[in-house]
């Protein structure tokens, strides 16, 4: 008999409050990689020194420019490796949390007077929107899964509904 399939998110409940947990899927984590890039420029330099020795000097400095590129990817992808979304609804407040690199922004709303606003077109987010204010959700869940994830949403919401 097989495990039954888990959200790609982590969701946690309880009887005053729900919360969702949206984060990138990193298969390394910061210290891995920089391990594995750490390693990888030692041996880009060392075949460079060894070619630049055996009298190809211009190996060296291509050498060079290697490292920093990957230095650069690795920049890129460690600011972004912690990215997440968080959603809290409780009896009196929805918490919407979104942490890209170093931005962090909070957004409340009243649960009573909050939408899901989610057609499932094609790359589309997910639209939490009341009163002129709308914030989407759902960039680290795959495609396939934000249908569930907008049908979990509007179901917790619609309790709170006037």
């Amino acid at each position: 008999m097989s495990a039954p399939p888990q959200d790609p998110w982590k969701q946690d409940a309880s009887d005053r409050q729900h919360e969702w947990l949206l984060k990138r899927n990193c298969s390394l984590t910061p210290g891995q990689l920089a391990g594995l890039f750490s390693a990888v420029a030692a041996v880009s330099v060392f075949i460079g020194v060894a070619f630049a020795m055996s009298g190809a000097w211009m190996v060296l400095p291509f050498a060079f420019v290697e490292v920093m590129a990957l230095g650069v990817a690795f920049l890129v992808h460690a600011r972004h490796a912690t990215d997440y979304e968080r959603i809290v609804l409780s009896d009196d407040c929805l918490l919407v949390e979104t942490c890209q690199a170093t931005r962090l922004q909070r957004e409340q709303y009243l649960p009573s007077r909050t939408r899901v606003e989610y057609s499932g077109s094609r790359r589309e987010l997910i639209g939490l929107a009341t009163a002129g204010r709308r914030i989407e959700v759902g960039r680290y869940v795959p495609e396939s899964e934000r249908p569930q994830l907008a049908m979990q949403l509007r179901s917790r919401l619609r309790g709170f509904a006037n």
